[in-house]
């Protein structure tokens, strides 16, 4: 009888991509190797190619069995597209607080939004918000944009089974305490909302969003639509919510996998939802024993989004999570070189290189393109160093 054993192995390309292998023990026959097309098993498209291979005897010449392919993603019961453009939910702004210092290069600002419980979103998924008024090219609405969700599926104030925001900092320098049955929050002294309703159970959506504001060639400046709106909402203010979308980077299944996530600027979002679930919260069906391990760059100190939340995590599960900050423009390596995520990343090479080798790692990126060439450089090198030691 034939035996095989299939592997996946990652392909550089200019997106992220989910590591995974798997092997076994065969007797020496002679082998041949078929391959088959590509197909996405990624955060952000990423690509894999997979290369089966079929153990033989001269005598028997088998085709082999279709394997059928399995998510090792948490995607039983996803909902997609439930609320679009032409009927959107409306919900309403609890909660919206600059996270970055005055000095910071731009602004990035936290923001809370009720669903009601009518938004079933898992980690990793995206919003689509629609914002109020007119585009004055065509005098319709204006379009949606997509924002990656920041909480975890329960929301930012959680539920009863949970250890929930107000007993850590969230968001980032921002103070949050219950009294009674309402919610406090405060930063530097100054009251910024008192949340009068019980939010236990009621729903909630956060996003995490940079104000965009630019100047043309032309010398004027231009801010964009939907991130000033989202910036400039009040508590009470509606908004109309789209989604949710999207399945490419949700959860692994395994809860004792290696999560390797990569972040720039306000592409912690998804990961933010993520290392709640893990971290800040109880749940019956699922209890984190993996290592998770986060990148994060930006350009400025006074920019780091969710500082005091990742440190807290770190601090309750030193054996489960591991964090580093890349700074650019106020840290360098020991070349001289600014401290950009690929950077730093080149200083655990051999050490994150063993960890893309296993069954259960996967990797996640989410920010801007730049980092990606870098990224990919450095895995090529340490792929080809590997290829030779076979």
């Amino acid at each position: 009888m034939a035996a095989s054993v299939s592997a996946v192995v990652s392909l550089p390309s200019s997106k992220s991509t989910i590591v995974s292998t798997r092997t076994s023990l065969i007797s020496q026959e002679r082998v041949s190797f078929t391959k088959v097309p590509h197909y996405k098993n990624v955060s952000t498209s990423g690509r894999l190619l997979s290369i089966r291979a079929q153990i033989t005897t001269e005598a028997e010449t088998e085709a082999p069995a279709k394997v059928e392919k399995i998510s090792k993603k948490q995607e039983e019961g996803v909902v997609t597209n439930k609320y679009r453009p032409k009927e959107p939910f409306v919900g309403r702004c609890l909660l919206n607080t600059k996270i970055t210092g005055d000095d910071a290069p731009g602004e990035t600002w936290h923001m809370v939004f009720s669903t009601e419980g009518e938004i079933p979103y898992r980690e990793g998924q995206s919003i689509g918000v629609i914002p109020d008024g007119i585009d004055p090219k065509n005098g319709k609405p204006h379009k949606l944009r997509l924002y990656s969700i920041a909480s975890s599926a329960i929301g930012d104030f959680g539920d009863s089974k949970t250890i929930c925001a107000y007993q850590v900092l969230v968001p980032n320098r921002l103070g949050c305490n219950r009294v009674g049955s309402k919610l406090v929050f405060e930063k530097e002294g100054m009251i910024l909302a008192v949340l009068n309703q019980d939010l236990t159970g009621s729903g909630q959506v956060s996003l995490c969003v940079k104000r965009l504001v630019y100047t043309n060639d032309q010398g004027v400046e231009v801010k964009g639509v939907c991130s000033n709106f989202l910036c400039d909402l009040k508590p009470g203010s509606e908004v109309q919510i789209t989604g949710p979308v999207g399945k490419e980077m949700l959860m692994p299944k395994d809860p004792n996998a290696t999560i390797i996530m990569l972040a720039t600027g306000t592409g912690i979002a998804p990961f933010r939802s993520f290392l709640w679930k893990m971290f800040f919260e109880k749940h019956e069906d699922y209890e984190f024993n993996g290592l998770a391990w986060l990148f994060l760059g930006v350009p400025t100190g006074s920019s780091l989004l969710y500082k005091e939340e990742f440190e807290k995590m770190k601090e309750m599960k030193p054996d489960n999570f591991r964090l580093d900050f890349a700074v650019s423009r106020e840290q360098t390596n020991d070349k001289g070189e600014k401290m950009y995520i690929q950077t730093r990343m080149a200083q655990y090479d051999r050490e994150l290189w063993e960890l893309l080798k296993k069954d259960n790692t996967f990797v996640y990126m989410c920010g801007l393109k730049g980092m990606e060439k870098g990224i990919d450089d450095i895995m090529v090198t340490l792929a080809a160093e590997d290829g030779k030691k076979i």
